[in-house]
């Protein structure tokens, strides 16, 4: 199998618009749509964010937004790997790209938020070190959300 490959790309061109777009669908079929914030495209646009997406012989695997959100924070967001690429490491690939782009950015923690019912992320962001945390961001309390940071 050859190497996954992770760059910075545009998130409203080309795959990364069909990653978006399958993300949305996935979070569909797990949540309500009440329970399911996230910030819109203006914020994967804006200049405080870098849009990840993971490929492997060309083909997009999977994508991440860094948005800072504080003088040293960061925020990953819209973090999604396809369904044929998952157990392959894709997740790991950009999780990892992210924190080195927030290091290098100078920030000293990243949180997220994900639904209870994403077991695989839950499971990869524990096992990198990402503990829990209460609300941020505006973010609903709302007993589906899961919030979790990592201190860099």
């Amino acid at each position: 199998m050859t190497e996954i490959v992770i760059a910075e790309e545009a998130p409203d061109r080309g795959e990364a618009v069909e990653l978006l777009r399958q993300f949305d669908a996935l979070s569909n079929t797990l949540y309500q749509p009440a329970t399911r914030p996230r910030p819109g495209a203006a914020a994967l646009l804006a200049d405080t964010t870098r849009f990840f997406v993971a490929r492997r012989d060309g083909r997009a695997l999977g994508c991440m937004a860094l948005v800072r959100n504080g003088a040293d924070k960061g925020e990953l967001t819209r973090c999604f790997v396809t369904q044929e690429a998952r157990g392959q490491g894709v997740g790991f690939a950009l999780l990892t790209a992210a924190e080195a782009a927030a290091r290098a950015q100078g920030m000293r923690a990243i949180q997220l938020e994900t639904g209870n019912r994403n077991i695989a992320a839950l499971r990869l962001y524990r096992g990198c070190g990402f503990r829990e945390r209460g609300p941020f961001g505006g973010y609903p309390d709302d007993g589906v959300s899961v919030f979790l940071e990592k201190t860099l």
